[in-house]
């Protein structure tokens, strides 16, 4: 077996790999006496089968099973001698494939991109403000008011009162397409809070004004984009009979309230409300830290970036952009999309903090627990309700995308692993200026 270096161009690397016929043949020989004493052939006692029949019937089969483990072999051999580390899996392509025949040399061309030498950080000459915010009385207050609209009830208007926008409105209704009542477009009793567009767009609007007893008949259109294909996109006329009109009615802010959210009394909601408030603080806090972490990291450590990295990372920008931008697109049915220049600056930041993080994790020997790992996965479960089990499942059988869930992890404690080495220093602020540097995170 020989490797043959091709290229050595920056962080591109390239080698022949020659796998020779003897070597292939031998590999082969090995497989067959290690697979006999298990084979059985009519005819033949069980172990008793002749190598030149097993070779003949199973030959081809093992053939490209000797090949693959010889590639394989020699090029674990390679990158543990060289010590290189590829940034992504190597492009193994053999030569002259199609016209190979069996009792020649295996020759393969393995090309890839080298990850870089890393430079170590000095922590402790970074410098961060970690910022805190304590929950006020006036945020306090705030958070009850809104606890108490959300368990708001409904008491019934004056006989004759027209309804107004935020009230709660009882109709039957009946919904017809072209003349036609069609399924799922009926209801009695039913319980609408105005403005709050739980129903088709216009179709609240028009019931503003309405008094018990009144006959409205709306007209609107379905959405063209509308989950049910028959009627997506279809005008329709819906016949609605108004039976009540309530008005909207704040929960009083006292201790039944608190009960209704699981708390003894005022007092305890008050202190959970308060937790839960600095909790938030403290996220959006750390999100600023980080962040300042970062850019402080991208100005200290320079070095190669393998390209290939780059070029993925900046296509799966342009791709995410070009969504967030076209909505309604859900499929991958678009042209292609170039990237910018604009792309590409941010992909080499995320590629070199990327690298850097990752180089720093695995110096400080930082790991992502199972206990870790599990609460990630319990995390994102809950975005499928009443799919969790197939997520699970999905997550168990995807190397992907568990890798997908554990880079987080890894990152957050490689942060809190520097920002340990840091000099830090707390600074209390109000909520509005958190409020204001975290808006700036995105203009950034």
């Amino acid at each position: 077996m020989q490797v043959t270096e091709t290229l050595n161009e920056g962080l591109k690397r390239g080698y022949t790999i020659t796998v020779t016929a003897a070597e292939l043949d031998a590999k082969v020989q090995e497989k067959l006496i290690e697979a006999q004493p298990e084979v059985e052939i009519k005819g033949f006692r069980k172990g008793k089968v002749p190598l030149a029949i097993l070779k003949k019937q199973f030959g081809t089969r093992i053939l490209g099973d000797a090949m693959q483990e010889a590639i394989d072999g020699a090029m674990k051999e390679h990158f543990d001698k060289t010590g290189d580390r590829p940034a992504l899996q190597p492009e193994v392509k053999m030569v002259g494939g199609e016209n190979w025949k069996e009792g020649t040399d295996v020759v393969v061309e393995m090309t890839y991109d080298a990850l870089p030498p890393i430079p170590d950080v000095d922590a402790g000459k970074i410098k961060l403000e970690k910022l805190v915010v304590k929950a006020d009385d006036k945020a306090i207050a705030e958070a009850l008011e809104n606890l108490a609209g959300s368990a708001k009830s409904y008491d019934d208007r004056k006989k004759g009162a027209k309804a107004k926008d935020g009230d709660q409105i009882v109709i039957d209704f009946k919904g017809s397409v072209d003349g036609e009542l069609f399924e799922g477009g009926s209801a009695e009793d039913y319980p609408l809070v105005l403005g709050s567009n739980s129903f088709i767009p216009g179709f609240e609007a028009q019931l503003v004004g309405a008094k018990v007893g009144d006959e409205v008949s709306v007209n609107v259109s379905f959405p063209a984009e509308y989950g049910a294909a028959h009627l997506a996109g279809k005008a329709a006329v819906f016949a609605c009979t108004v039976k009540a009109v309530k008005e909207p009615k704040a929960a009083e802010i006292d201790d039944e309230l608190a009960k209704k959210f699981g708390a003894d009394d005022l007092a305890a909601l008050k202190a959970q409300v308060a937790e839960r408030l600095e909790a938030e603080y403290k996220g959006a806090a750390r999100a600023v830290l980080k962040r300042s972490l970062l850019d402080q990291l991208d100005g200290m450590v320079k070095f190669d970036l393998p390209g290939n990295l780059v070029e993925a990372e900046a296509n799966q920008i342009a791709h995410q952009l070009w969504h967030e931008e076209n909505p309604n697109e859900h499929g991958h049915n678009h042209g292609t999309i170039e990237t910018t220049d604009e792309h590409k600056k941010l992909a080499e930041r995320r590629v070199r903090l990327g690298l850097l993080l990752a180089e720093v994790g695995r110096k400080a020997e930082v790991t992502v627990t199972d206990a870790e790992m599990t609460q990630a996965v319990l995390a994102a479960a809950r975005q499928y309700p009443g799919q969790e089990r197939q997520f699970f499942e999905f997550v168990q059988k995807n190397q992907q995308m568990q890798q997908q869930l554990r880079a987080p992890v890894f990152e957050d404690k490689v942060v809190d692993h520097l920002v340990g080495l840091a000099k830090v220093t707390e600074k209390e602020i109000s909520k509005e200026k958190l409020q204001k540097a975290v808006e700036a995170l995105d203009e950034m």
